[in-house]
């Protein structure tokens, strides 16, 4: 049996149907995704660019989460300095109030000394942020990378602020203060630490816990200094953190210029091809009335 042929006419009016209706469910594509370019099929320069960009501002978007985190360690170390600075400044109390007690005083103050150097360490021990401590050694390091595609990073050294790096008597007033003063530091020695200030010879007492509180603020300096460039770091890497989310940003809105569609637009685009359908298939409509008035020659 041969095909049914179909008029010019009727052929003309089907054959643009089908390309209004293309275009419409391109458009109505379009308006559910608001995008006009969503694989390389559609415009793949467009496509291929946008996704560079997109590509670029994710990967700043995973750096800048490091840099929280790195900010976040860094405000750990910050806290814990301040801590410290506090303890550090009970301790230099202590050893104030020991110039002018008795002996059973002495000897509580002794332990107090060294119950607060103990938990000076414990603390800076505490301080760790996800395995990285920045105030109790020096063997550690915390090293922020900016980008994926250039060397800026920052590093920040550690530092020991514990009581046996940062607390020194350069000069004793003897021999005994200055070993019950390394007792105090190391807790070795806890009998002759319980007694402490009290086995300073009387003679002496003054200008060792002189030398005591010397070196106490001198290590108070210290940790105010470490607090300082520690608080410089947090700046700078909140900069960085603030940059990578701005440029991040542009690179999106970049890529969305590339990509997304005009709403207002395909939406009368969409009404002017339904108009078009409903006009095609009464062309359509009139092609066939010819064969139709045949059929009623036939009746």
């Amino acid at each position: 049996m041969a095909d049914i042929k179909l008029t010019a006419t009727s052929r003309s009016n089907l054959l643009s149907l089908n390309e209004t209706t293309d275009l419409a469910n391109r458009t109505q594509n379009r308006l559910s995704t608001g995008l006009k370019v969503s694989s390389a099929i559609d415009d793949a320069t467009a496509y291929f660019a946008a996704k560079s960009l997109s590509d670029r501002a994710s990967d700043l978007t995973t750096r800048k989460g490091d840099i929280d985190q790195g900010i976040s360690s860094l405000k750990a170390a910050v806290n814990a300095t301040q801590s410290a600075e506090t303890l550090l400044k009970q301790i230099k109390g202590v050893a104030i109030s020991a110039k002018t007690a008795d002996d059973t005083t002495k000897a509580d103050l002794s332990t107090q000394f060294s119950d607060l150097l103990n938990q000076l360490n414990s603390l800076l021990g505490d301080t760790s942020y996800q395995g990285t401590n920045l105030v109790n050694s020096t063997t550690q390091s915390l090293t922020v990378r900016f980008s994926e595609v250039t060397s800026a990073q920052v590093t920040i050294n550690s530092r020991d602020l514990r009581a046996g790096a940062l607390i020194t008597v350069a000069t004793a007033a003897d021999a005994k203060g200055s070993d019950i003063f390394a007792a105090f530091l190391t807790g070795a020695g806890s009998a002759g630490a319980a007694a402490g200030f009290s086995n300073i010879a009387a003679s002496k007492l003054i200008t060792t816990i002189d030398d005591i509180t010397e070196s106490l603020d001198g290590a108070i300096s210290s940790v105010r200094a470490t607090a300082s460039s520690l608080g410089s770091n947090i700046t700078l890497l909140q900069t960085r953190a603030d940059f990578s989310e701005n440029y991040s940003n542009s690179l999106t809105e970049g890529a969305d210029k590339l990509t997304l569609a005009d709403l207002n637009e395909e939406g009368a685009n969409l009404v002017a091809l339904q108009t078009r359908q409903q006009l095609a298939l009464k062309a359509l409509s009139f092609a066939g009335q010819s064969e139709q008035n045949v059929l009623s020659l036939l009746q």
